[in-house]
């Protein structure tokens, strides 16, 4: 009995008895899923325009910290390197579909699955034949004072993630939703043959994504570098997108965000009321077995899309 206390009663009990300390778990978590998202945008953005899971996309975060931190770093001034950083991203878009995508039109997915690897690697060396491999301070002005409300301890570099965030996810929406190019994209990701057939320019659409996809990357790469870093092991949030996705749905641009919220909060609570019970680290590993459950009982996530296929 002790020890279904422990583990079922005890943790709700210290929930609900200290409920400012509860407060700032919970929105500790909101703002660190809050981050997970934004490279989770990413990986929908690439995924919706061609049903391919990039597994670049993390090398795309790292390439754009590393990019604006090093032009920083040779005294080109902030706005400037945002600019010339976006310029790069893009330009690695156009790169990307005229060497990579474009000669693997009509390919297996796997074809272009195992290319997005190759990709990863070849912008971790690039990046560091470039800019070279130590850690780097990326300071771009972002306020990182802690303030007090209510009692609970918030903290301006926090804030101004998730309204960046809350800003992306507003405008990805309305892109895919709402334009005549986001519509050519789903059906891109649909078939790349009959999307070609009805006067849909594929390179085109591939360019103006890949862009997109960099740009997101770049965002993600300033708040992730300013927080942490710019460092090499930034390319391994990659893998804690993974779950966000599995749970948000590979194809849905709010269950990013939704994903990384549920999976943010999830790990918080989870270290700090459970991982006394098992030694701690529950942190770790908390999302990918969430995730697990989820690929499980519902495979498309929240907000994915059923995919049935006649045979």
């Amino acid at each position: 009995m002790d020890i279904l206390y422990a583990v079922f009663a005890a943790p709700f009990v210290d929930m609900w008895g200290y409920p400012v300390f509860f407060a700032e778990v919970v929105i500790t978590g909101v703002l660190t899923g809050i981050m997970y998202s934004l490279v989770a945008l990413g990986f929908v953005l690439i995924f919706k325009a061609s049903g391919v899971f990039n597994f670049a996309q993390g090398a795309m975060v790292l390439f754009a910290a590393l990019t604006l931190v090093g032009l920083m770093e040779h005294g080109v001034p902030v706005w400037l390197a945002l600019a010339l950083t976006m310029v790069v991203m893009v330009a690695l878009a156009f790169a990307v579909e005229r060497l990579m995508l474009r000669p693997l039109v009509n390919q297996p997915h796997i074809i272009l699955f195992m290319a997005t690897i190759g990709l990863t690697f070849f912008l971790e060396g690039f990046g560091e034949l470039l800019w070279g491999s130590n850690v780097k301070k990326l300071d771009v002005g972002i306020p990182n004072e802690s303030f007090e409300v209510g009692g609970v301890l918030l903290n301006q570099f926090d804030l101004f993630a998730a309204v960046m965030a809350a800003l992306l996810v507003g405008v990805l929406a309305v892109f895919f939703h709402q334009t005549t190019i986001g519509r050519a994209l789903r059906a891109v990701a649909d078939d790349h043959q009959a999307a070609m057939s009805v006067g849909i320019p594929l390179k085109t659409i591939w360019v103006v994504v890949w862009s997109v996809a960099g740009i997101v990357a770049m965002v993600a790469g300033i708040v992730w570098g300013a927080r942490s870093g710019v460092q090499f092991s930034l390319s391994l949030i990659a893998l804690k997108a993974l779950p966000v996705l599995i749970l948000g749905g590979f194809t849905s641009v709010p269950g990013a965000i939704i994903g990384g919220l549920i999976i943010g909060v999830g790990e918080k609570i989870a270290e700090i009321y459970w991982g006394p019970l098992v030694g701690g680290a529950i942190e770790n590993w908390f999302a990918y077995m969430l995730a697990l459950v989820f690929l499980l009982f519902r495979p498309q996530g929240l907000f994915g899309e059923r995919i049935i296929e006649r045979v």
